[in-house]
């Protein structure tokens, strides 16, 4: 999960604010239901706190070298394939294709066509 340790500490700080509302309204149940939401905002606040964020999140080197796993996808009335495309430098497309559990590699956006390298079969032909 990307910003945990930020979205558990702003989770606190609303729960210590709302459950302050609740204990100094004029309620005659605010303490009950404020009180807990304060101890709820505590706990969470020091497990927010607690959290080392630099091990959580991955390195760019193990980001730009990810590939889907190779499997084979079950046919749903055509043959399945999945489509990855990096948002960052350099731009590599992967497409799995669902009927062999081939994975092919090119540099650049999805192409308009694609035929399997290794079972010679046709995934998507867009048309113009």
């Amino acid at each position: 999960m990307q910003h945990l340790r930020t979205n558990l500490l702003l989770t606190s700080i609303i729960c210590l604010v709302i459950g302050a509302m609740f204990i100094i309204s004029k309620e005659d149940l605010g303490i009950s239901i404020g009180a807990p939401i304060s101890l709820l905002g505590m706990v969470i606040f020091m497990w927010g706190i607690s959290i080392n964020e630099e091990n959580a999140v991955w390195s760019k080197e193990k980001i730009a070298n990810w590939i889907p796993d190779a499997e084979e996808m079950a046919e749903a009335g055509r043959i399945m394939y999945r489509v990855d495309t990096t948002l960052d430098e350099p731009i590599i497309t992967t497409v799995l294709c669902g009927s062999c559990g081939n994975i092919s590699e090119q540099e650049g956006v999805k192409p308009k066509t694609f035929t399997c390298p290794t079972c010679s079969k046709e995934l998507w032909q867009e048309e113009e």
